[in-house]
Order: C-alpha cells, then structure tokens, then sequence
C-alpha cells in the first residue's frame, strides 16, 4: 500500500534580533550537521546521560551558573514566564514551572490542545494497514508495534488509531519542559521501554532509523471524556532522559528497573500537569480516525501549550 507522504521537521531560525554576535557564531558552529551529530551520538550517551543528570543537580551557585551560562549561550533560554527568579541548580531550572496566567487554555470545546512547548515535526495521516506506518523524518517509516510493542493493550490501541493522525512535538533544551493534559482525559495503563538516548534533533532523526523506537521511552494509554482513546508517548533523549509523571511514584529513566507495565487510574481535567522531562525531549501524539491535525498545523511550527493542536470532526450523522 502506498503511504501517504508526510510533513517533516524543519530547524527553525537560531537567531532573534537579541541574539549576539558570538553567540550567532557558535550556534552555526554547533549546528554543523557532521559535527553536531559527532558531538551528541558519537559518545558514551548512556554514561553522558547519567553524568549529566548528577551534574545538573549540583547545588552550588558557581557550577549553577556557569552550567546557566553555557546554555545561554547556545539557545534564547526566556525564564519571564517562570514562577520562580532564582534557581537551585540547573536541574531546577529545566524542570521550572510557569507563573500562573503564563499560558492561556483554548476554549474550544472541539480542540485538542497541545500538551506542551514544541516545534512541531512529522505530522499527518497514520496509514490505515496492519502496521499503521508513520514518520519520523522524510524516508523514516516506522511502524506504531515497532514503538509501543505487540501486547494486547498496544495491538487494540494501534487497532484504535489505524487511519487517524498524529503529530511529533520536539522540546528544545531551553524550553518549558513539563506536559498537560490536552483535553479531560483518565490515564489508564503506562508502558515503559527501557532503551537509548539518541539526540531527537532533525539531524539525528534524518540519519538514524526508527530513532524514536530505539529510545527510552513510555506509553500512555489515555482515554478522553467521551471515550476517545489518545496514546502520548514521550520519548526520551541524550543527557538526562528522564520522565516523571504525577502519577507514578518513580522517576523513569535508563536507572529504572521497576515493573515495565504500570496500570494507572489518573484523571486530569483540561490543561492539568500531568508529568515532565528533566531535559529536551518529544512527545508523539496518536489519535483515531475523526481527529484531524487543527488548520495551520504543519512542520515547523512553534506551538505554546494551551493551543490547538487537534480539531475533533464532526461525525457523518451529526
């Protein structure tokens, strides 16, 4: 069957008018895509990961800021919609919460709304075969089993969206690293993978197949106020790839060696925290058939949470 060509991510702009000479140079430095692939997956990423996430936790205010300072320095870090003005450590900082009223919740009672901060990458139509093909970058298939596994709960939800739409929605390091609920859902089930720390970069999902496959990662089996099934996966990523959700007690992470299927019976309402990345990440987004990508929703876009990502279609006989 031939599969419906998809968008695909494309970098935005490094520099903004308040982006500074040298700064400008060493973004463009960084983002050689030789070097910067050499530079984030030609290392030790297990062992680069867990260094990373003690480091960032250090509490002293010369490793504090000179961690600060260094990330600054590669991306526009904006902490005026942040509820705290100082920080413990880095660690702190990425893992900020927003001052309240910093994001404002659509109200359209149709919308999805984005879980979280992102640039929008692969998005577009779930192929309606047994494999329920998408992309992860022009040319990089994979198959939804290949991601969430071949158990009963993950054949009856890639049943579910088969024919549907989803959407890849990549956390750059400098942006608010936590995620909401994107409409009234329960959180029934979360399935864990324990796997790699790729870098979730263009450049790397442009050379490394099925990336999102091989990365550490969890499943989240949600289903919204009317029944609706929604799968979110987050996907994890090179330095501290680590996830915390509300609704577990334990971080997972490339430490975690707990039981890998998790039954859950969370309710969150419209826009509630539901977890958060300790770094950069990706959240990927199924939904089924009678959910459509909402107008303007494309590669590339910058989304704030809160906005509408999803539009719910009207059914045939309504």
């Amino acid at each position: 069957m031939k599969v419906q060509r998809q968008n695909t991510l494309t970098p935005p702009s490094v520099d903004t008018p308040n982006t500074g000479f040298w700064q400008r140079q060493l973004r463009r430095f960084a983002l050689n895509e030789d070097l910067n692939f050499l530079l984030t997956n030609r290392v030790p990423r297990i062992a680069l990961t867990r260094f990373t996430g003690w480091f960032s936790g250090i509490r002293q205010p010369l490793v504090r800021d000179a961690s600060m300072a260094v990330w600054k320095a590669f991306t526009d870090l904006d902490l005026s919609d942040a509820k705290k003005t100082r920080f413990d450590s880095l660690h702190d900082c990425f893992t900020r919460e927003l001052r309240d009223g910093a994001r404002a919740l659509d109200p359209d009672p149709t919308a999805l709304l984005s879980p979280c901060d992102a640039i929008v990458g692969a998005c577009g139509r779930i192929a309606d075969s047994p494999e329920a093909q998408v992309f992860q970058a022009k040319g990089f298939p994979y198959a939804l089993h290949e991601l969430i596994g071949d158990s009963p709960r993950a054949r009856e939800a890639i049943e579910a969206v088969r024919g549907g739409t989803y959407v890849t929605l990549r956390l750059t390091s400098a942006m608010y690293h936590r995620f909401h609920a994107p409409d009234a859902l329960t959180l029934d089930h979360v399935t864990h993978f324990s796997g790699d720390t790729w870098n979730v970069n263009p450049i790397a999902l442009a050379r490394v197949e099925k990336l999102f496959c091989r990365n550490e990662r969890a499943a989240l089996y949600t289903r919204l106020a009317d029944g609706t099934p929604l799968l979110m996966v987050p996907v994890a990523a090179i330095l501290v790839a680590s996830l915390r959700l509300r609704a577990l007690p334990l971080a997972l992470n490339t430490r975690y060696r707990g039981a890998d299927e998790l039954s859950c019976d969370a309710r969150y309402s419209r826009g509630e925290e539901m977890g958060h990345f300790e770094h950069g990440s990706t959240i990927l987004v199924f939904a089924p058939p009678g959910v459509a990508l909402a107008d303007g929703i494309q590669s590339g876009r910058v989304m704030r949470m809160g906005q509408v990502l999803l539009q719910r279609t009207p059914r045939p006989d309504t």
